[in-house]
């Protein structure tokens, strides 16, 4: 997987970097897991707009992804590495020997033609997932659960991954992606590897019209308003709007929003910085 610098023929493409698509093996999804995808607009079932700056975009079919992996000792064959127009990361198309086909999220390393597994018993080879009881310590993993049954929440975007730390009773301690050391069960489930597509991070769109095709409209700065419109608009010529906030008044740049007696508290042993 990488990324090309395209040839300066327009103004546009002189500084846009796009992906290779070099690992993507197939163009069309599979159309037994696909679902229709309502665009809102940023509007709510009256029609008021609700959340700014959402708007058009190239219409889009949902893949349904198979996060929880509960196919337990059943070998599944990597059909497809696709692209996913919902996520930047790549997902890989599985058919299992008992005939069912499931999308997974695809980690880096995994080719077409090789066989994945999920359950106890699972060698810690990329693209199996396993109960964090059973991964090795130091382990590189994606594609966590936080819950036992819950399905994969974290880790899950390209070049996404955590280290599995320790083990202390139930808990395992994982290192996130943000730095935190955090307490999860043993019995929640992860995959080995990182998330595909590391180089999403490179990609340049070019254009401003490329943000449009993705459904997000013009945002306006908070320094370019009026004081009746946002907390840092106003002043005289080009005041720089002082203290940074959001549209509410709630501050930005090392605020803390989390709540103090928040319940989950107790199973982080390092916060982020």
């Amino acid at each position: 997987m990488g990324v090309r610098k395209l040839k300066p023929i327009t103004p546009g493409q002189r500084f846009r970097v796009v992906n290779d698509f070099a690992s993507i093996s197939r163009s069309k999804p599979e159309k037994s897991l696909t679902a229709p995808k309502k665009q809102s607009g940023g509007r709510n079932n009256t029609g008021k707009m609700t959340v700014r700056n959402i708007g058009g975009g190239h219409k889009q079919t949902y893949r349904v992804i198979d996060f929880k992996r509960n196919k337990f000792g059943i070998p599944g064959k990597v059909a497809a590495i696709e692209y996913d127009p919902n996520r930047n990361a790549r997902i890989a198309l599985l058919h299992y020997v008992d005939g069912e086909k499931r999308y997974i999220i695809a980690p880096n390393g995994l080719q077409v033609g090789q066989t994945v597994v999920s359950g106890t018993g699972s060698a810690p080879e990329v693209g199996n997932a396993l109960f964090l009881s059973d991964i090795p310590l130091g382990t590189v993993i994606s594609c966590i659960e936080m819950r036992p049954g819950q399905g994969a929440v974290i880790a899950r975007s390209a070049g996404a991954f955590a280290q599995l730390a320790a083990r202390d009773g139930k808990y395992a301690i994982l290192k996130m992606p943000s730095g935190e050391q955090r307490m999860i069960l043993t019995t929640c489930m992860a995959t080995i590897g990182v998330v595909s597509n590391s180089d999403s991070g490179l990609e340049r769109s070019g254009k401003a019209g490329r943000s449009r095709w993705l459904g997000r409209r013009p945002r306006v700065r908070g320094v370019a308003m009026n004081p009746v419109d946002h907390p840092m608009g106003g002043g005289e010529g080009r005041a720089s709007g002082g203290h940074p906030r959001s549209r509410r008044g709630i501050p930005a740049k090392g605020y803390k929003t989390r709540t103090p007696k928040k319940a989950s508290n107790k199973y982080i042993i390092d916060r982020r910085k």
